[in-house]
């Protein structure tokens, strides 16, 4: 590891922490995990599986098109298996599966995070947009 020397206040870090690849697969899978309804299904799946309707309304304004999307993606990654019974009428239940599961835990704690800090984060940018003008 190499020393750089830092500039007042800032601290240094190794020149190899910053590698594009790393970045770019970080990126595309926050971008997943970190989308609004991604994490209010994984939410709402970590009880048990559930079917689409009892999803939807579970989830309250998302619209079919949205939840259809989102289930796809999360299945398309691994997070969620979908499972078609051959009854009438037609019966799909979505599950996390163990991958699913194992985000859980941080999206429970991004949730605590959030709800713990919202007012927090409401008063600075009252307080940015009123010393910046924002209406």
């Amino acid at each position: 590891m190499t020393k750089q020397r830092a500039q007042e206040g800032t601290s240094v870090l190794p020149s190899n922490l910053h590698e594009p690849e790393d970045c770019r697969a970080a990126s595309e899978v926050l971008s997943r995990v970190g989308d609004k309804w991604t994490v209010l299904v994984v939410w709402t799946l970590g009880v048990g599986p559930k079917r689409f309707n009892e999803l939807r309304k579970a989830l309250g304004s998302i619209s079919q098109r949205m939840l259809t999307l989102t289930l796809r993606a999360l299945e398309r990654d691994g997070l969620v298996t979908r499972t078609a019974f051959p009854t009438i009428p037609p019966r799909v239940d979505y599950e996390l599966t163990k991958l699913g599961r194992s985000l859980l835990d941080p999206v429970s704690e991004l949730g605590l995070w959030a709800r713990r800090n919202r007012s927090a984060i409401q008063n600075a940018r009252r307080k940015y947009d009123t010393a910046n003008h924002i209406s």
